[in-house]
């Protein structure tokens, strides 16, 4: 064949598969406009590179902002309080009770934050801060901390501090003086905390004194931990044994997550919050994934990618299981009784619960960390802030915001795993409104109350060692780094550990596959996340918070008002519709929650009816409250010294005391509880008596511990009665749904325990200044105080009444 023929040839070949690609091009491009064209097109304006880069700045700019106040007006305390722009010490400022014992005076937000410099590319300042660390501080103090965040934020950010040392020796060939300072001070640390773990079960208590171990007196009752209080420790603890080749530190930290894994209800392989650690009894059932139980989840499946250890891929995917088939309900996650799953334990979601889509990005299970992310913006965009803790029918039932890490850190993993640049815009919607609402003059404030806007003096750690990073990294490109974070596993505080600890070993540890494994606990799949379109997901729950107007069936629908649950007809309606329900409480007392999912509709037609469905449910619920006002309780007193004319203040009731009903009564003078909040171990013990809770009606804020333990801490002091006062200044029954308070599902507290918002509770504290003697209250049934009131009326007018009491009465 000659060249000429040759070059023809090769040129009629090489126009072919032109065409070929061109075809391809051309079907391709159909293909994405349709897809872009139709209903489950993603409508997500692509974030420019410029807006990204402009964003990414501004998110080093708010962490030096909060940094340099830090630097300036608090350092070395361990936190700044940024209204009072000065530093919180642990013994110097006001006490805010166990809120304090994350401080142990080693100035704990320095450390907290060393990584974040790394991150940022700010060499001179880390190096700068690592002296200023290695020089100032020390441990050596007679102070109580608790065990699991001085584990996270302080031995956490000394080894990740340490790792990042050595590696800039190596690849920017600076520091060349470090010789391992910062993990000598993390393994002394570590021997501080080491006390804590003997027990006879293995897991650690929940506090330490770092000079005295468990010797301090003050810790001879402990008894209680909280589960992810001892289920998240083993990373830093691993990483500790095996950076300096003492063994001890992983031992212990393994040993105790398998005593709480044998600690799960075998039935439904769920966890309790709360336990006794030396019994391994359970103190609280409730099971969740939110505050209590967060992060020992998290510290499963991260011990697995860390240590290569497969036993703890086998609990996290057992307990995964169990939380999607018992607590999640779509979107939503709602705390159920470990004993009793079907059971749920409480009408609210905490913020906390924000960082499972994260982990289950991680686990790569995409759909629903796409569906419960969704549902929380909706929630941010609904109050501007995510609210401490909300309702299930999204209202506000804790208002604070502590400008908590978790909700940024899931958009980050959910935008690293799907390149959706929705995530970006949610993530300039969250750094946006930290700018307006949260910042202050000297630094980063919480808010007290997302719903006033009032701020707090408080600025957690937390907010330079995770908040601010996880908004710089997601606007980031990989370029912008000194170093792949891919190659990293980041704790719960967001320091950064290498996978290439693994390589190290642990001498004392053998690991291999534990036989209580079944097979069946691995075999999860991961979808891939290219052929997932998050605005497939997300669609179906635009309205999923706000309500819809959808389109009005042309067949007959099933009202709200004619259904019957025992009507078979009206279930497979309402199933089709996409409506799920849930037992709550006990089987025998018909109790049922209502769940509506697009995805589980019979068709898209059917889902909109579903929706309509439930709205009108709603209003149902609401119409049916007005009826248990007859469980509303009021706190009586009289207006005037002869006793005659009396007025009752609002007052919500708890489930786990007696309920006042009828003509029961509890009367006592109102004396305030000492100290105010009512945690700790004793009540108004003085010498002359005069405070004495004996037979009074005792007052207690509300806050640092739970509604329960104040009621058992003011039975023991004596009193007949508590009222719980509302923290959130303003809040008023008024404005507000009056809930009943919580227990823990031990019914041992004997007397009546009433809740009052702040405002009523302003009115009776009025009252008690204008008297110069106690104040004499009776708690009773609300509508028993109206009734009496009718029946006074009466006599006054000269009738009778069937409601008329004896005057002795009141």
């Amino acid at each position: 064949m000659s060249s000429t023929g040759m070059s023809n040839s090769t040129s009629i070949s090489f126009s072919s598969a032109q065409r070929l690609v061109f075809t391809f091009l051309l079907a391709l491009l159909i293909m994405v406009a349709s897809v872009l064209s139709s209903d489950t097109a993603m409508p997500t304006q692509n974030m420019s590179h410029k807006e990204r880069t402009e964003l990414r700045d501004e998110a080093r700019d708010m962490f030096y902002h909060a940094y340099r106040a830090y630097m300036e007006n608090a350092y070395p305390a361990d936190e700044l309080m940024p209204l009072s722009c000065k530093g919180r010490y642990r013994g110097v400022t006001p006490s805010r009770g166990d809120m304090d014992d994350i401080l142990g005076n080693f100035s704990m937000t320095l450390v907290d934050t060393l990584d974040t410099l790394v991150l940022l590319g700010d060499f001179t300042e880390f190096e700068h801060a690592v002296k200023l660390v290695i020089r100032d501080v020390q441990f050596d103090s007679d102070i109580i901390v608790s065990v699991f965040e001085t584990n996270i934020r302080m031995v956490g950010g000394l080894l990740s501090a340490h790792i990042l040392s050595e590696y800039l020796q190596k690849q920017v060939d600076v520091m060349h003086w470090y010789k391992g300072e910062l993990l000598e001070m993390a393994r002394e640390l570590g021997y501080r905390l080491l006390p804590a773990f003997n027990t006879s079960t293995g897991i650690p208590h929940a506090r330490v004194n770092l000079r005295n171990g468990m010797k301090d007196p003050m810790l001879k009752k402990s008894r209680e931990t909280c589960t992810a209080c001892a289920g998240t420790i083993l990373l830093e603890f691993a990483a500790l044994s095996r950076l300096t080749g003492d063994p001890i530190f992983e031992v212990r930290a393994h040993a105790a997550m398998d005593a709480l894994w044998k600690l799960r209800h075998r039935g439904s392989d769920l966890m309790g919050t709360v336990l006794n650690v030396h019994s391994g009894d359970w103190v609280r059932r409730d099971s969740g994934v939110g505050a209590g139980i967060d992060s020992y989840y998290e510290y499963l499946f991260k011990s697995y990618v860390l240590l290569g250890d497969d036993k703890y891929l086998a609990r996290f995917n057992r307990h995964y299981n169990a939380v999607m088939k018992y607590v999640s309900e779509g979107p939503m996650l709602l705390d159920v009784l470990m004993h009793r799953p079907h059971a749920k334990s409480r009408n609210f979601m905490d913020s906390l619960l924000a960082f499972w889509p994260g982990l289950q990005v991680l686990s790569g299970d995409l759909k629903p960390a796409v569906q419960t992310h969704e549902m929380l913006y909706q929630v941010m965009q609904m109050h501007n802030l995510i609210p401490e803790a909300f309702t299930v029918d999204f209202q506000i039932h804790w208002g604070q915001h502590h400008l908590r890490p978790e909700f940024i850190e899931s958009t980050y993993f959910l935008y690293r795993a799907t390149g959706d640049h929705h995530y970006l815009q949610v993530g300039k919607r969250a750094l946006k409104t930290l700018q307006q609402y949260a910042k202050v003059s000297c630094g980063y404030a919480a808010v007290n109350d997302v719903r006033t806007g009032k701020h707090e003096d408080r600025m957690d750690s937390f907010v330079l060692s995770e908040t601010f990073k996880y908004l710089f990294l997601l606007f980031s490109e990989p370029q912008d780094l000194i170093i792949n974070v891919d190659e990293f596993v980041f704790t719960t505080e967001a320091h950064l550990l290498p996978l290439s600890i693994a390589q190290l070993g642990n001498a004392t540890f053998s690991f291999r596959q534990s036989d209580e494994n079944n097979v069946l606990d691995f075999m999860r799949t991961c979808p891939s996340s290219n052929k997932l379109f998050p605005e497939k997901v997300r669609k179906p729950l635009r309205n999923f918070i706000t309500g819809s107007c959808p389109r009005t069936s042309s067949g007959k629908r099933l009202s709200a008002l004619d259904f019957q649950a025992s009507n078979a007809d009206h279930l497979r309606a309402v199933y089709d519709m996409g409506i799920t329900m849930v037992s709550v409480g006990d089987r025998s007392q018909g109790k049922v929650r209502l769940f509506h999912s697009f995805y589980n509709a019979k068709s898209h037609e059917e889902g909109e009816m579903g929706l309509q469905f439930m709205q009108e449910m709603l209003e149902l619920t609401k119409i049916q409250s007005m009826n248990q006002l007859a469980q509303l309780q009021a706190v009586a007193y009289a207006t005037d010294e002869k006793l005659q004319d009396w007025t009752a203040l609002m007052a919500g009731p708890s489930h786990f005391s007696p309920e006042l009903i009828g003509e029961q009564f509890v009367e006592g003078d109102v004396i305030l509880a000492n100290p105010l909040r009512a945690c700790g171990e004793k009540l108004n013990q003085v010498e002359d008596g005069a405070d004495d809770a004996r037979g009074k009606v005792l007052v207690a804020e509300r806050g640092d511990c739970t509604f329960v333990s104040k009621a058992r801490l003011a039975q023991k002091a004596g009193a007949v009665a508590l009222i719980v006062c509302d923290n959130v200044p303003g809040s008023s029954g008024e404005t507000q749904p009056m809930f009943a308070m919580s227990g823990d599902g031990t019914d041992d507290v004997l007397i009546p325990v009433v809740f009052m918002y702040n405002v009523e509770f302003s009115k009776l504290a009025a009252v008690m200044k204008r008297y110069e003697h106690p104040l004499r209250v009776r708690i009773m049934q609300m509508v028993e105080f109206k009734r009496w009131q009718l029946a006074k009326e009466g006599r006054q007018n000269g009738t009778t009444t069937s409601a008329q009491k004896p005057d002795r009465e009141l």
